[in-house]
């Protein structure tokens, strides 16, 4: 049989999700059910639709399904008891997941997938079990956000199959998009009163929607764009009073209070008596160490502490042995030039450099010294008073540090722990105009604070590195006007939709994209290399938004 174009190409990511033809529909019930929100935008938009939809349908052989954003069927009707039972049997049921990975080809999951229109006719369906089937179904988009919401479809047995179910689909589709503009109007004008009911207060009043950003005379002088994504993720996880500090270095005391459903957040923020801003003055505005990092390594510095710094690829080793010499003078030495330069001859450099340089003696990647090496360090470190660091690398797993040898780790005072960036989300907006300022020295570009969410929700597996590299990439030939979110997406696959994982959840998703990026995409053979199921595996996939696949 010769597919259309978009038909083989669905079969083609079907086969890579590792499905076969002949796997049973009726496993997907069992494979990956949640609750349904009832209460979601989505459903209070399109039930009203639904419900005239229903009177169209008595007395045929069609189904009308309503699948989520994340491709999850949260609602069906139909006309004919027959066919409710064959949907039933295909696990076409409200609170089931029928995204292309488990479902192969059909019309909710390919249009969630292309995001347009496509009819599957009989044949087309990947799976045998939906072969059954006729389906139309097309996606629905928000017209406020421009953002998918989910994929209505209408599905018939093979011969009811009718050349008038798409416009019938369209219009309906048409319908629910208005109705979620409407909505949307709505929750800008609850949004707008409460913020409006605020303006008595003498503090700064700040409001937070999904697409819109209120702000008092107070706030706009007191909240940059760069706190937006924060104070928005810290209102998922939190209520009421809460202090934290701004990236002007302010701390301030944040009252957060909902407005209605999904119309927003609304924040009333009132500074505090700066009770650590002299460290804050200290730090530099091109610093890309943590403030309670910086702080541990200037109080090593002043008592001349030997300091081990770890840290993953990429979190800002060099940085910190920066901040911990200060103003006195650094020497390097790389643990990596033994193999070149022979261990006597490496370990006389050392030496050389403990006896002459006044300031603070770097030996880089100390996880790769030799025993012999090691040895010659530590009798040295025995008798020189110079001030010593070290760095040493490890990977996201956390190994690495630990090959620092014993005889070596015996003779240091400290050791400071860099945060991976993934730890920092609340830093990045910061970080993101350091690492511009320090690309871009004669001119910055301004990161928008949608541009800045973006930044915020990516896991970076390659910590500050990939974050220069990308802010390095999109601002290319350019030395003023604003970065967007848009300018950013093609080098930023999470989208800001994906929620805050915990520090569990950030483990799974590590384990599951290394899983992943180690068999090139191969959903089966990571879900044995983890040892998990196939379906277990489509499961954490959704719940975590691992779309960098």
């Amino acid at each position: 049989m010769t597919l259309r174009a978009e038909i083989a190409q669905s079969w083609r990511r079907a086969e890579l999700s590792g499905l076969k033809p002949d796997s049973p529909a009726d496993r997907l019930a069992g494979a990956d059910v949640a609750d349904i929100d009832t209460r979601s935008r989505l459903l209070r938009a399109a039930d009203p639709v639904l419900n005239e939809i229903s009177r169209h349908l008595q007395d045929t052989r069609l189904s009308v399904l309503l699948a989520d954003r994340d491709c999850r069927i949260v609602a069906r009707r139909y006309g004919d008891r027959t066919l409710e039972r064959a949907l039933d049997a295909v696990s076409a049921v409200p609170g089931c997941r029928f995204s292309e990975e488990v479902s192969g080809t059909n019309s909710l999951a390919t249009p969630h997938e292309v995001r347009r229109g496509v009819a599957v006719h009989g044949d087309e369906h990947f799976l045998d079990a939906l072969k059954p089937f006729t389906c139309y179904g097309h996606p629905i988009t928000n017209p406020a956000t421009g953002r998918l919401e989910g994929v209505l479809d209408i599905t018939g047995l093979v011969e009811d199959a009718n050349p008038l179910l798409a416009p019938f689909l369209l219009q309906a589709v048409t319908d629910i998009e208005r109705r979620l503009l409407d909505g949307s109007n709505l929750a800008q004008q609850r949004l707008l009163a409460a913020f409006q009911a605020a303006q008595h207060r003498s503090s700064a009043v700040l409001a937070l929607g999904e697409d819109v950003v209120l702000a008092n005379s107070a706030a706009v002088d007191l909240v940059d764009p760069a706190d937006h994504p924060m104070l928005r993720e810290l209102s998922r996880t939190r209520r009421g009073v809460r202090r934290v500090r701004l990236s002007s270095g302010t701390e301030v005391e944040v009252r957060m209070e909902a407005v209605s459903v999904n119309a927003g957040m609304l924040f009333e923020l009132a500074p505090l008596r700066p009770a650590y801003s002299a460290a804050t003055r200290r730090r530099t505005p091109e610093s890309v160490v943590p403030a309670d990092v910086e702080d541990r390594l200037r109080r090593s510095a002043v008592a001349r502490r030997r300091v081990l710094i770890t840290g993953e690829p990429g979190t800002g080793r060099g940085a910190a042995t920066t901040a911990l010499a200060g103003s006195q003078p650094i020497a390097r030495a790389d643990a990596g030039d033994v193999a070149l330069v022979g261990e006597a001859e490496w370990a006389a450099r050392v030496e050389r450099l403990a006896a002459t340089h006044q300031g603070l003696v770097v030996v880089r990647d100390a996880h790769l010294l030799s025993p012999l090496a090691v040895s010659r360090l530590a009798r040295l470190l025995d008798t020189t008073s110079a001030w010593f660091a070290f760095t040493a690398r490890h990977d996201a797993a956390g190994e690495g540090a630990g090959e620092v040898d014993a005889e070596l780790l015996a003779r240091l005072h400290r050791r400071v722990e860099l945060p991976p960036l993934r730890a920092r989300r609340g830093d990045i907006p910061t970080l993101a105009r350091a690492v511009l300022a320090s690309v871009h020295p004669d001119g910055t570009p301004r990161l928008t604070a949608g541009a800045l969410e973006l930044l915020a929700a990516q896991p970076w597996p390659g910590n500050l590195r990939e974050l220069e590299t990308v802010l390095t990439d999109v601002t290319e030939g350019r030395s003023a006007g604003d970065v967007t979110a848009r300018d950013l997406a093609p080098l930023c696959p999470v989208t800001t939709t994906a929620p805050a994982l915990s520090g569990w959840q950030q483990a799974e998703y590590e384990a599951i994209t290394r899983a992943l990026a180690a068999v090139g995409g191969n959903k089966v053979q990571a879900a044995r290399d983890l040892g998990i199921s196939r379906s277990t595996l489509y499961n954490r996939i959704r719940t975590l938004h691992i779309t960098t696949i």
